[in-house]
């Protein structure tokens, strides 16, 4: 017997209209333009840094491999710049907004508990995500269900031991079932 409880969303290739691709390349010339000003910050502060020579001591140098960055609105590509040392030193740009090895947003991520608890199983979690995100949703499958698990297990118990005398309370609300034995 199948179990499968995903219903299959066919035409998802069709879907991506024209709204849809406007929105991704809204989105991937805003998220270029932000990763752009870290890199000045980043850069203003080794302005003084110079060889002998009054060359500039750290430069930029290309660019990391475009990665796509799976979002809400499905796969939105993105190029990180690198910096290069020239004087030895070693220097390394990360952007905060684009961690190397992120592949999916934060809010993709959380939408995996909601499918968990509506009774999509692990199994079937990256099947239901390419029918909300497309085709190109990878990287979410059964044992990234499995990890994420954990995880929320280890944040419940961190919960359940938790103090509440600590805070300050306006109310608490409990809400629970009570079988009469």
């Amino acid at each position: 017997m199948n179990k499968n409880t995903v219903v299959e969303f066919t035409g998802r290739q069709e879907a991506a209209d024209p709204l849809t691709k406007l929105l991704r390349r809204g989105a991937r010339e805003l998220l270029q333009q932000a990763i752009e000003a870290e890199l000045s910050t980043f850069m203003e502060g080794f302005e003084s840094r110079h060889l002998d020579d009054g060359r500039a001591a750290v430069v930029r140098n290309g660019h990391l491999p475009e990665r796509d960055i799976q979002t809400g609105i499905g796969p939105v590509k993105v190029k990180v710049p690198k910096v290069r040392s020239k004087d030895g030193e070693p220097v390394t740009f990360r952007s905060a907004l684009v961690p190397p090895y992120v592949r999916k947003a934060r809010s993709l991520e959380t939408a995996l508990p909601w499918l968990y608890l509506k009774g999509v199983s692990t199994g079937e979690m990256e099947e239901a995500l390419s029918v909300l995100v497309g085709p190109e949703a990878k990287g979410l499958s059964a044992s990234t269900v499995a990890r994420l698990k954990a995880q929320w297990k280890g944040e419940y118990d961190t919960w359940r031991t938790k103090r509440l005398d600590k805070d300050r309370w306006v109310y608490i609300w409990a809400d629970g079932i009570y079988s009469g034995l």
